[in-house]
């Protein structure tokens, strides 16, 4: 029994899944479609030329790519230096929580509530309820929107009124958006929780927080203080499974929102990725025998795949990349290090929401050889790790290695 180290590249799909057509999203491919912009000379902002990303090419995600789609992205050369996968999804949403509770062994064993592309969109009850439970002169928004653009478009009006933004998305969530000093945290974060207590009974997966700052729609910016609150797992996954043997969870980033803190032991922020990748690295260090290391890095969903923003998306790729060795060279030797994702969202598809793909499974650990494990479950990763780490088989998938 060593240490399990499991890195979620939020939003890197690899196109390919075999329902995509059922979601509307048929020949999405988030990974080739950036590799092919960058190819073609169209993602030349803050960046120039082929998708680089040797450590995670050398670790084979284009291989894994090439496994999801039959296409192998251009850029990518290198021979894979240990087992990869291309993994696929069978909970229902295409979202945050199914893609982290299913790579936790836990498929999402129910349908989402999803709200109508109305205006408005959300129940009149419960927003009404919602109103006057935290004595709110009243709210913006209930709609579909991005959160940048519905920011930009009536932050100024939230303001002045003192009424937050509700707004929501093709995703099972509730987001709410509110200035941090004229509204503030505290009473942003408070509200959210009651509009957990109100919709988590529909079946919504998530109400966010979405604090942000800045005087005018030229500069109104989200903070790092997003705060998720989700639905409780219905039953144990991975997370529990490990706390339940006696180690620890140690969650960096959102992780510990998305399973609504069961099963995590300590959580590890940072303001961005970089700093998340800094805490990661910290860990490596600190983590002890038998404890799971699940971390997840945002900003490629958030600052760029749903901006649809594919020279930002590439960039973030590429920074991530280059950190890889650091991180690498800080493993024992008997760790197993997980890279993959948890839905797409291609930055070249319509809209701006996830799209269904596959996602790579890239596995470092000692001793292990390059080869390909073909086609796996989501499930299978956290059995791979469950089996790693010494404990009882789950109920879904299976170890492939």
């Amino acid at each position: 029994m060593s240490r399990a180290f499991l890195v979620v590249m939020d939003s890197v799909g690899i196109g390919g899944a075999l329902d995509a057509a059922d979601f509307g999203d048929a020949g999405s491919d988030t990974l080739g479609h950036i590799a092919a912009e960058c190819a073609a000379g169209r993602a030349d902002i803050g960046r120039a030329g082929p998708l680089h990303v040797p450590n995670l090419d050398a670790l084979g995600l284009g291989r894994a790519a090439e496994l999801a789609t039959g296409i192998y992205p251009p850029g990518f050369s290198a021979q894979p230096t240990g087992p990869y996968a291309a993994a696929n999804e069978v909970s229902i949403g295409k979202d945050t929580p199914s893609g982290h509770w299913e790579l936790a062994g836990l498929p999402v064993p129910f349908d989402w509530h999803y709200f109508p592309d109305t205006q408005p969109s959300m129940p009149a009850d419960k927003i009404a309820e919602m109103i006057a439970r935290a004595k709110l002169p009243g709210i913006l928004g209930d709609c579909h929107a991005s959160g940048t653009e519905i920011i930009a478009r009536l932050g100024a009006e939230h303001i002045r009124s003192g009424k937050p933004i509700v707004y929501t998305s093709a995703d099972s969530v509730v987001q709410i958006a509110a200035h941090e000093e004229s509204f503030g945290l505290e009473r942003l974060y408070a509200l959210c929780e009651i509009g957990a207590e109100i919709f988590h009974p529909m079946m919504v997966g998530r109400v966010i927080a979405r604090p942000f700052l800045g005087d005018s729609p030229a500069n109104f910016k989200r903070t790092p203080n997003r705060r998720d609150y989700a639905i409780t797992p219905p039953s144990a996954t991975l997370c529990n499974r490990v706390e339940s043997a006696g180690h620890q969870v140690l969650a960096v980033g959102k992780i510990g929102d998305i399973f609504a803190h069961s099963g995590i032991s300590k959580v590890f922020k940072g303001k961005d990725d970089m700093a998340l990748f800094d805490r990661l690295l910290e860990l490596t260090e600190t983590a002890k025998q038998g404890d799971f290391v699940f971390a997840n890095f945002v900003q490629f969903d958030s600052d760029f795949g749903h901006r649809r923003d594919v020279p930002g998306y590439a960039n973030a790729l590429e920074v991530f990349d280059a950190r890889i060795p650091e991180f690498l060279a800080r493993l024992q030797p008997d760790d197993l290090l997980i890279i993959t994702a948890d839905h797409g969202n291609d930055p070249t598809w319509r809209g701006t929401e996830h799209t269904r793909e596959r996602v790579p499974v890239l596995v470092h650990r000692a001793g292990l050889g390059p080869r390909s494990l073909g086609q796996v479950a989501f499930a299978d990763v956290g059995e791979t790790i469950a089996a790693h780490l010494g404990l009882d088989a789950g109920k879904h998938g299976r170890s492939f290695l």
